[in-house]
């Protein structure tokens, strides 16, 4: 075998934005992960569609700055997924408004903690439908129209508590078990289509919301900031570490990209270790 010098190997081309022309929609997107996933999912080509929480003009200023940084094109769609109704009006206004909905990012969701037996039925209801009922209902609207095409990606961030469990967040952790399940199933119906559907699974990510959390458990425990990441929050990361919505947003970029086309029906941890124990 006759091995090619160096000085005559050719510069790789440059690379080329791996889903530029796509679409993507990203739900609980103003913020935290779902905000760097879509910035990585607009920095690789994609066209955007945010959702979720704020004030107006400071979404207007973030569609802006995305547009701007990533020359995409970046809408906001103000639906109220804890609405069945919403979530589908979601998928059908990207369909109408861009022609296509290639890439499906589940993310909205919100927690609360409490022993079971004082656990309010209200957040159980709440919970179940932002953190599950609403990933079914946006994919039950896209996966026809990425069946008719023959291509899809479907994202839904679960987390570490869709594979094991913590006190406490009984409400929380059976959505996230019922997300795991659900991407599974999708993943059967699409594997023929050209349509995947995966599970990123996170265990404590560094948000603006972490940080909030982390003064405020200090405060309320009487211990120091360390301590409430190294004793409390990063309790069951080996790694005692964050990760960082950069790590989730460059894993979804991969899974939605030709890379990943042939990974589906999975639920990948990024937790530093936690539920390899």
């Amino acid at each position: 075998m006759t091995v090619q010098p160096l000085a005559e190997l050719k510069p790789a081309p440059p690379s080329v934005r791996p889903l530029s022309g796509r679409v993507a929609i990203v739900t609980g997107s103003t913020s935290g992960i779902g905000l760097g996933i879509a910035r990585a999912l607009a920095d690789a080509g994609a066209d955007i569609v945010l959702n979720g929480l704020g004030e107006l003009a400071a979404i207007d200023r973030l569609c802006a700055q995305i547009e701007a940084g990533s020359d995409v094109r970046v809408h906001y769609d103000s639906a109220n997924l804890m609405r069945p109704e919403g979530a589908a009006r979601l998928v059908d206004d990207t369909l109408s408004r861009f022609g296509r909905a290639d890439i499906l990012i589940n993310n909205a969701g919100i927690q609360h903690v409490s022993p079971i037996e004082d656990f309010p039925v209200d957040k159980w209801d709440a919970i179940l439908a932002l953190n599950l009922s609403a990933a079914f209902h946006t994919i039950r609207t896209a996966f026809g129209p990425m069946k008719e095409v023959g291509w899809g990606r479907i994202v839904n961030v679960a987390s570490a508590h869709g594979l094991v469990a913590s006190p406490f967040k009984s409400a929380y952790v059976a959505a996230k078990h019922g997300i795991v399940g659900l991407t599974k199933t999708v993943a059967l119906e699409g594997a023929r289509h050209g349509v995947t559907c995966n599970a990123i699974c996170p265990g404590y990510v560094w948000t603006p919301l972490v940080e909030n959390q982390i003064g405020d458990t200090a405060t309320a425990r009487g211990i120091t900031r360390e301590e409430v990441i190294e004793n409390v929050l990063l309790a069951a990361q080996p790694s005692k570490k964050f990760a960082s919505v950069d790590e989730l947003g460059a894993l979804a970029v991969f899974l939605c990209s030709d890379g990943g086309q042939s990974i589906t029906g999975t639920a990948l941890p990024v937790d530093g270790g936690w539920t390899a124990q």
